[in-house]
């Protein structure tokens, strides 16, 4: 067992979101059921996801492919695996087969290696393009204004299922420019819903700003830190 976690302090800091999710709703004049926690377990190790999942946790969430190849074959097979990290081409066929949801699309090569590498004997893969809402130059995602011809292919690929966005806004950001990007987010997320009848994810929001994410649209709040405690 991991060495600074026991099933107790981790069922803690669930209960512990959960509170907070939910009153983030309530505040929001949401119903609680619109919002959706994905476990962020990069970098951690295979008995400390089994206690998540003991603990009732479903969703889990990889950035890095050739770890989450080592790991996922060792966990219940009913999780349901997000990719949330960057997508480099040579392991997009991993991403492919092993995932339910890719988070991270961000460019058209992307979205024709997952729709050719997904195998058919699977439901299609579910799709958000990474929109780089705070146009930092090093960061990844398309800008806003290149998000509708991204989603219109990914829509138009069998084997992919166009469900919505995900953002990383800047780091570091003050409360109001932070609830900007995130109100952008939520605008362009909206104008997209007529390309799909499934268009509903909104993934934004992470342990220090899921309340804000919330108020301002988020269906979808990615926590690693607040529920597994500090990387060590």
């Amino acid at each position: 067992m991991h060495q600074s976690y026991s099933m107790r302090s981790l069922e803690n800091n669930i209960i512990t979101l959960k509170k907070r999710i939910d009153a983030a709703c309530i505040q929001a004049s949401r119903p609680i059921s619109e919002v959706s926690l994905l476990a962020v377990s990069k970098t951690r190790p295979v008995d400390l996801i089994k206690l998540a999942y003991q603990s009732g946790l479903r969703q889990f969430g990889e950035n890095y492919a050739a770890e989450a190849q080592e790991k996922i074959p060792l966990l219940p097979d009913d999780i349901i695996w997000h990719f949330i990290g960057p997508i480099q081409s040579n392991k997009s066929r991993m991403i492919a087969e092993q995932f339910s949801w890719v988070h991270s699309i961000d460019r058209l090569k992307i979205v024709q290696r997952l729709n050719n590498q997904r195998p058919t004997t699977l439901p299609p893969l579910q799709c958000l393009i990474q929109v780089n809402i705070s146009k930092e130059p090093q960061k990844a995602g398309v800008l806003p204004e290149q998000v509708r011809e991204l989603a219109l292919a990914i829509n138009e690929s069998p084997q992919l299922n166009f469900r919505g966005l995900m953002a990383i806004p800047k780091v570091g950001q003050k409360t109001q420019d932070l609830r900007q990007n995130f109100a952008k987010m939520t605008a362009l997320f909206s104008d997209l819903q007529d390309i799909n009848k499934n268009v509903d994810t909104l993934s934004m929001g992470m342990s220090q700003d899921l309340e804000l994410a919330i108020d301002e649209g988020s269906s979808l709040v990615r926590i690693g830190t607040d529920l597994f405690g500090p990387r060590i």
